[in-house]
């Protein structure tokens, strides 16, 4: 009898305003063997390593995930301790990863990888200490590479479109204007001699 009672309270606990699907999600969290079923933080263990498991979190992503599914700040706040504590949570090794990745992968400058730390909530300090891991170099190289395989769709293009094609893409991925003038202009007049020869 209590069982019932409690899972109906839990219901209304976590999940009531989210539907009847998401409440039957919450009435079985994982947590540990000594918490009482509906315990806010077995909840709150139980929807953080559901969603560690798919891919690597931000404190500030997992607090969003807390709140929307109604966990009470102070049991939130004690399992993301715990987790940070543990090492299960760590922003400074995210934001070295997605640099890294995101920098080799996407070919994104510093700008643009500073404003996506700064959307997942990444600490601005921590974020700053990530990207001062950035080589300055690698970064225009970077730029001259997605150029270059840009260019290849260009050849029919007169060069004053082609130059802003190619500003504008590398403006949408963060590179700053100085850099990208001169990785285009080298890029274009290294394509106008190889055609010349």
């Amino acid at each position: 009898m209590s069982g019932k009672a409690g899972g109906t309270s839990r219901g209304r606990q976590f999940g009531a305003s989210h539907g009847g699907r998401r409440r039957r999600e919450d009435e079985a969290p994982a947590g540990h063997p000594e918490d009482p079923p509906g315990d806010p933080e077995s909840v709150a263990r139980s929807i953080c390593l559901k969603l560690l498991t798919m891919s690597p979190k931000t404190r500030a992503q997992l607090v969003d995930a807390l709140a929307a599914k109604g966990i009470p700040d102070a049991a939130a706040a004690a399992v993301l301790d715990r987790y940070t504590e543990v090492g299960l949570i760590d922003d400074a090794a995210f934001a070295q990863a997605w640099v890294s990745t995101r920098q080799a992968g996407r070919g994104l400058a510093t700008r643009a990888l500073a404003q996506e730390l700064h959307r997942k909530g990444i600490d601005k300090d921590i974020a700053g200490a990530a990207l001062a891991t950035l080589d300055p170099d690698a970064e225009e190289d970077s730029a001259r590479t997605l150029v270059h395989r840009r260019l290849r769709s260009m050849t029919s293009l007169e060069p004053h479109v082609a130059t802003r094609r190619l500003l504008g893409m590398l403006a949408r991925k963060g590179y700053p204007s100085d850099v990208s003038l001169r990785v285009v202009r080298g890029s274009l007049s290294a394509e106008r001699e190889r055609r010349d020869v």
